[in-house]
């Protein structure tokens, strides 16, 4: 079998600033191109587009994940590959890949199959550099603290209470919890430190909210970087950071324009994770789309309960947008898994386990309809392993539940494997429909976070101990407003990654508040998630290598 990196590296690609003149009339002035096959938009291109009406906007999501595979990017690709061979004009919104996971479990993010986005190994690996302009952004507000308190700590900065780390875009759990400043007074003044993931920086989420590099520097600016001895917030404005911050990120924060395989055009651009971040692209790439295409296909991470929850609560409540429709991606394996059976077994028929799996897919149907008032259609993700029996079964339990399952073959086929999905999508997407939130801005926060628990998740209550819930208590008198942003292991409805199915019941466990002030959420962590993963016992780097000509192997 043809792998994917083999599949892309065979791709007949154009020069990307050849296909947006002739895909879109832009400009090759607008264009700053990086190669032949990857550019950036320019903002007075941007800003052009400002009088024009807005397309249908398709958000892809998911069932729970599990290691057997839902194919979420590979679908929103293959769907918008197939939205272009019905005569629609469709732009891709997707998110920039995390080195961290493509050198630890996943090995890449960029599609799959014939539903891919190109050049792969560059988007990858570095790509337009965007994630080193951030992770050296939010390094250089952490460095401008430790230097100011160095020299004298005029802003009486409380060590022991500091609300910033440090980043860097890779898996390393040894960087968790540091300590720094050691080897006496020239080296700087010792504190406990640590590291998170780059796509969990505030940063990388102030960028994916902002608009503009005006209200990039002025959310910038708003950071919370720690506490004083009396308890007064300090901000990176007081250090002025902000405005070295923004230069930085100049460049980052314009969208990444590249290709599918089958020469369409894609917006790639920001990266938050879903699991300990909001999960979503840039608003900016999403609206810029929106007003260049008749529909943008655009995906959220992981499981509906995390991307899809965080895109509606948190994207779509700063930003007005709003999907038309919802695709739900699902596999017959991974509904098998959710069904009690091994990955090693999921070859085989097993009527029985998908049908105890299915309730993983129902509860977030269910979620999507009737908490957020969205239509939505299923997609089920063809793998050659799938039986005819399964298949019936899935499509008949989904029809049972009034909406519609479509079998997709766009790994294998391209685009003309999920036209039949791009046909109900444009149905669906023409009918009106009002999408709600699931909880009020004026809400606070504990009813916040116990109604995304018990509405999204199924829990019967949810825990904190003392210091927590003072913490939460306190926070709620100045960040009631802020929509909250639960980061929990994404293989699961609970916080326990080992409940499979649809569990209900269980109690969700609130370890740790932090308040991202520039972005305006509140992170709320439970049960044992990091916000710096680690590499696993054979990470996806001892497979990936590199030739003599320069050909990268191993990539996924």
């Amino acid at each position: 079998m043809v792998s994917d990196i083999e599949i892309a590296q065979r791709a007949k690609m154009r020069p990307v600033v050849e296909l947006a003149r002739e895909k879109f009339g832009i400009d090759p002035k607008y264009l700053d191109p990086y190669g032949h096959y990857k550019a950036k938009l320019s903002f007075d291109y941007i800003d052009s587009l400002a009088g024009q009406p807005s397309g249908k906007l398709v958000l892809v999501t998911a069932i729970s994940p599990t290691p057997a595979g839902e194919g979420k990017t590979t679908t929103t690709v293959g769907l918008g590959d197939a939205l272009n061979r019905i005569g629609k004009k469709a732009l891709i919104c997707l998110r920039e890949p995390s080195l961290g996971p493509c050198f630890g479990i996943k090995g890449g993010a960029a599609g799959g199959g014939r539903s891919q986005v190109v050049p792969m190994e560059d988007i990858n690996l570095h790509f337009t550099g965007d994630f080193h302009a951030i992770g050296v952004a939010h390094n250089l507000l952490s460095a401008m603290v430790d230097n100011h308190i160095h020299h004298g700590n005029a802003l009486d900065l409380d060590v022991r209470q500091m609300a910033w780390k440090r980043v860097v875009d890779m898996n390393d759990r040894n960087l968790r919890h540091i300590i720094e400043g050691l080897g006496g007074k020239v080296h700087g003044v010792p504190r406990e430190d640590g590291f998170d993931i780059v796509v969990a920086s505030e940063v990388m989420a102030i960028l994916c909210l902002s608009d503009s590099i005006g209200e990039l520097k002025q959310r910038l600016g708003k950071i919370l970087v720690g506490y004083t001895r009396t308890g007064d917030a300090v901000f990176a404005q007081q250090l002025k950071a902000h405005g070295a911050m923004a230069a930085l990120l100049k460049d980052a924060i314009r969208p990444n324009l590249v290709q599918t395989l089958e020469n369409n055009l894609a917006l790639i651009h920001g990266g938050p994770f879903a699991n300990i971040a909001h999960g979503c692209n840039s608003a900016i790439a999403t609206k810029t789309a929106l007003k260049m295409a008749d529909y943008v296909v655009t995906e959220a991470g992981f499981g509906a309960d995390l991307g899809a929850e965080k895109f509606i609560d948190i994207k779509c409540r700063k930003t007005g947008l709003q999907p038309d429709v919802v695709v739900l991606v699902a596999t017959i394996r991974a509904l098998k898994m959710h069904g009690g059976i091994a990955k090693d077994g999921l070859q085989q028929e097993n009527l029985t386990a998908l049908e105890q799996g299915f309730v993983n897919l129902e509860r977030h149907l269910k979620n999507i309809r009737e908490h957020f008032n969205l239509p939505c259609v299923v997609a089920i993700n063809h793998f050659m392993s799938d039986t005819e029996a399964e298949l019936e079964v899935l499509i008949k339990k989904v029809s049972d539940l009034g909406a519609t399952a479509i079998v997709c073959r766009h790994w294998a086929e391209g685009g003309s494997g999920a036209e039949a999905l791009a046909k109900e999508i444009v149905k669906v997407g023409e009918q009106p429909s009002k999408m709600c939130f699931l909880y009020e801005d004026d809400q606070p926060l504990w009813e916040k976070i116990e109604a995304i628990a018990v509405k999204i998740y199924g829990a019967g209550r949810v825990e904190a101990d003392a210091k927590v819930m003072a913490q939460i208590e306190l926070l709620d008198k100045k960040y009631r407003h802020y929509p909250v942003c639960i980061a929990k292991t994404q293989y699961s409805f609970a916080s326990d990654p080992t409940l499979l199915g649809a569990p209900s019941g269980h109690t969700l466990v609130i370890r740790e508040v932090r308040p991202a002030h520039g972005a305006e959420f509140l992170v709320v962590i439970c049960g044992n998630i990091m916000t710096m993963p680690g590499l696993p016992k054979s990470p996806a780097a001892e497979r990936i290598d590199i030739d003599e000509k320069g050909n990268i192997h191993g990539l996924f």
